[in-house]
């Protein structure tokens, strides 16, 4: 089963982009943010024809997140991250596929910092280590995967010094981020490719994508149900060099679920 996280950053003008990376990577589960389109202008029509199923949350101009599901629709579980009913943005969702909790997430940037969306941001990282703690709690099989727009290390930054003043990687963002791994969540990407330097944005300015000069922000985090069903973990580097493409890189990881037969088997000897 493979499982992807890509923002699309717009859903409306990318959409071409979008139908043929589904077409040829054929993720079996994608989560999308930045749809940047109302709830009623999702292409659902052409998302169907190209063979998923979805849910999705959307908003005008900004934010927005779905989950896509081939050959099956999502059963939907939670429409935004509990916590503050004030809270109106569409950055979370979650819903079963194929027995998975899938957590589809658009961390807020929390740009400029310090100030109002930086507390908005790490008010909103408060209530995602609350809501993972619960889904962590049920034992079951859960992945959190999304724009967290996090580096959680120096190793996930080019130049890490020009971003110490930054939302993404002050240490406050940072630290959050740990204490949510540290309830048990995988980093599944890092944990296939510990020392490599993978990035999952390339900022469309300075040719960034051609000096290799990103960041690593979109992540797919693995309860300790699912980890050990982990088998592989990547990006689809290459769609960040076609047309239009979006400023991230598809992430994924490779799931084998038998894996989880067999440990559910074991433990009922």
């Amino acid at each position: 089963m493979r499982v992807a996280t890509f923002n699309i950053n717009g859903i409306g003008s990318r959409l071409p982009a979008l139908l043929d990376y589904l077409e040829e990577k054929k993720p079996d589960v994608a989560c999308l943010q930045e749809l940047k389109a109302p709830q009623e202008r999702f292409p659902l029509a052409e998302i169907n024809a190209a063979g998923y199923g979805a849910i999705w949350q959307g908003q005008k101009s900004w934010n927005g997140v779905a989950i896509l599901a081939r050959g099956v629709d999502p059963v939907e579980v939670t429409r935004g991250l509990p916590g503050d009913d004030s809270d109106k943005q569409s950055r979370y969702l979650e819903a079963v596929v194929n027995d998975i909790v899938v957590a589809c997430l658009y961390l807020p940037n929390g740009n400029p910092a310090p100030g109002p969306k930086f507390d908005y941001k790490l008010a909103w990282f408060e209530r995602l280590i609350a809501r993972a703690q619960q889904l962590i709690d049920t034992g079951a099989p859960v992945v959190i995967a999304g724009d967290y727009n996090v580096m959680p290390t120096e190793l996930d930054v080019y130049k890490p010094e020009r971003w110490l003043t930054d939302a993404l990687f002050r240490p406050e963002s940072r630290e959050a981020f740990h204490r949510l791994i540290g309830q048990g969540w995988t980093d599944s990407l890092r944990a296939m490719h510990p020392d490599e330097v993978i990035y999952t944005f390339y900022d469309y300015f300075r040719d960034a994508y051609g000096r290799n000069a990103g960041l690593r922000i979109d992540h797919l985090l693995l309860s300790p149900a699912l980890a050990p069903a982990l088998r592989a973990a990547g990006t689809d580097h290459d769609i960040r060099g076609k047309a239009k493409p979006s400023d991230h890189v598809p992430t994924w990881i490779e799931l084998d679920l038998s894996a989880l037969a067999t440990q559910k088997a074991a433990g009922k000897r």
